[in-house]
């Protein structure tokens, strides 16, 4: 029973501030499941740089008929706010994946949109981006990520998701560089 509206089968709030139970309830759930073995499998950040990767992606799978991941890993620092979101309480893990889902969905639905014939699927992880596209991407076809094009000294200290991609996934890598910047 829901202390908080005496009503049956609800689920229980988090302590006001609690975010260690929204990973609790993140941590009894399953790992990330491979995406489908022929298919290829895309990280999404929601930048540009991720768009441009994105299209890569999904015109490498329409030339090979073959289905799309996308693939968003996100914290409570990173997360969109859930629409049950208020002052002092923290919602939980599948209030926060269900927003984190719908901003991903909404961030690509116009180059999905382009694709029609392509089957796509949509995962989200609580945790980081490397780890997350090389669990999901084991056994895909190819694993597709955007580059930054962050390189010398702050490329070395902060380590780059492509890098740890291209060095420990289990599928062949393609880094998409960015776009040229117009001047």
């Amino acid at each position: 029973m829901d202390a908080d509206t005496g009503q049956g089968g609800g689920a229980a709030r988090a302590t006001p501030g609690d975010a260690a139970a929204v990973h609790a309830e993140a941590a009894g759930h399953p790992p990330q499941q491979p995406g489908p073995r022929s298919g290829i499998v895309v990280g999404h950040d929601g930048s540009a740089d991720a768009n441009h990767a994105l299209g890569v992606a999904l015109e490498l799978a329409a030339g090979l008929a073959v289905p799309v991941t996308v693939v968003r890993a996100w914290s409570i620092d990173t997360a969109p706010r859930p629409a049950n979101w208020e002052f002092g309480y923290v919602s939980s893990y599948s209030d926060y994946a269900g927003a984190v889902t719908e901003r991903l969905q909404k961030d690509t639905r116009a180059l999905v949109a382009a694709h029609p014939a392509l089957a796509v699927e949509y995962r989200v992880a609580l945790g980081g981006p490397a780890k997350t596209l090389i669990e999901v991407s084991k056994g895909s076809r190819m694993l597709v990520v955007g580059s930054r094009g962050r390189g010398g000294l702050a490329g070395m200290l902060l380590g780059s998701v492509s890098e740890q991609c291209v060095r420990h996934a289990e599928c062949p890598v393609l880094v998409v560089p960015p776009l040229p910047k117009h001047s």
